[in-house]
């Protein structure tokens, strides 16, 4: 069943209608995601700061860090739902501005049920402006989706590169400064969007809106995206939860995890902007289905591998499918959401990755300690299959619905 035929009594608030202006949009949205994730300094040293500096044990820590996860997931369902409520522009601001109080609280935080309650509150406000950069994008016209979805997530990524160096050389003087630049780059950006992003929500001629849940239990399409995409990210988040642990095994120590995650940042800021250019108008079922073998591919060769050139080779692997279905990501949802709950279903699309990022550490840490890494890696390589089998099989329903990215 389908539900395109909801988005005719739309139409856009502020849309930016020329090519220019929909161009300086991408833009001023790259921008934000980079300010963003280049600050976000806090959040990658944060378990360092509690153990090191709070004192906390690691079972303490790792309750704060769940706190923080939690507090995520629930971004990507508010951020879905504010920015079709009070719009886009609105919710930004809300985020980058929520952030900013919520890492100072963190950070001057001195009992346990404030330091939990300030991490839930920094999960659920830093991660907004996800969905709700998605859906501005998805109000663009259909053709410029996936290139502007590219962008963001190059921006993104090379703002984490950034972060991760820069944090490193900062927490030298002390973590206390990591949170205030932190919050001080979320005030900028708050600021990036006051200035150069206007509304671009859909705005609706009658009064009355649709509920999201009747409407998503009718769309098998979307539920079925989902799961497979909840099931995908559960396998790639393996790189950042049991590969560690799988290399420390083999003898490697921090640092050549470091640089093997170095190389999966430098592949994506060079190969992105390639891809970005030779994937649009290709088959989105097919790229999304090759993507996700070759996350399990590369996955899987580490049942095989051990020195640091070896893994370096499979991150390859991996990394190639990360950026494949980076570029069709947001573009593949943004065509199946109707207009007026394109910031929710967006906000789901979002969450698909949150629930990974909580399921994958639980079920990678679980197999690894039951059926080894041999066990591990090779049921990530069957998962891959799985995926684009089921990829393949859903390809026709996804065809009806949505035009080539």
């Amino acid at each position: 069943m389908t539900i395109q035929s909801t988005r005719a009594p739309f139409r856009l608030a502020i849309a930016p209608r020329s090519v220019r202006s929909r161009s300086q949009l991408v833009w001023a949205l790259t921008a934000t995601h980079f300010v963003s994730r280049a600050g976000s300094l806090a959040r990658s040293f944060l378990v360092l700061y509690l153990t090191q500096e709070r004192h906390l044990s690691l079972t303490t820590a790792g309750v704060v860090i769940a706190a923080v996860g939690v507090g995520d997931i629930g971004s990507q369902l508010l951020g879905g739902w504010l920015s079709d409520r009070i719009g886009r522009r609105n919710s930004m601001l809300v985020g980058f501005l929520g952030t900013a109080v919520a890492l100072i609280a963190l950070g001057s935080a001195d009992s346990m049920p404030v330091i939990c309650a300030a991490a839930g509150g920094v999960g659920l406000m830093a991660e907004l402006f996800r969905p709700v950069g998605s859906a501005a994008v998805a109000d663009l016209p259909a053709q410029d989706r996936a290139r502007a979805f590219g962008f963001l997530f190059w921006a993104a990524n090379l703002g984490f590169t950034v972060s991760t160096v820069a944090a490193g050389v900062l927490a030298q003087h002390g973590y206390g400064l990591l949170f205030w630049i932190n919050a001080g780059a979320s005030v900028l950006a708050a600021l990036i969007v006051w200035r150069f992003i206007p509304e671009t929500r859909p705005q609706k001629r009658e009064t009355t809106q649709r509920a999201l849940l009747p409407t998503l239990l009718r769309d098998p399409v979307m539920l079925v995206m989902a799961a497979i995409h909840i099931v995908y990210f559960t396998m790639f988040l393996q790189s950042f939860s049991t590969l560690p642990l799988v290399m420390a095994n083999d003898g490697l120590g921090p640092g050549t995890y470091g640089a093997v995650l170095a190389l999966n940042g430098i592949a994506i800021v060079v190969v992105q902007p390639i891809a970005v250019r030779l994937l649009p108008g290709r088959d989105t079922a097919r790229v999304l289905a090759v993507s996700m073998l070759l996350v399990g591919i590369g996955s899987g060769l580490g049942a095989v591998v051990h020195g640091g050139a070896a893994y370096a080779a499979s991150v390859l692997v991996w990394t190639f499918g990360q950026i494949g279905l980076s570029v069709v990501f947001g573009a593949t949802f943004a065509g199946l959401a109707p207009a007026d709950l394109r910031g929710r279903y967006m906000g789901i699309a979002s969450a698909t990755w949150s629930v990974g990022a909580v399921l994958g550490p639980l079920l990678g840490t679980a197999l690894l300690a039951t059926a080894g890494r041999t066990g591990l890696w090779i049921a990530c390589l069957a998962t891959g299959l799985l995926l684009f089998a089921a990829q393949l099989v859903i390809a026709p329903a996804l065809r009806r619905r949505i035009s080539p990215v």
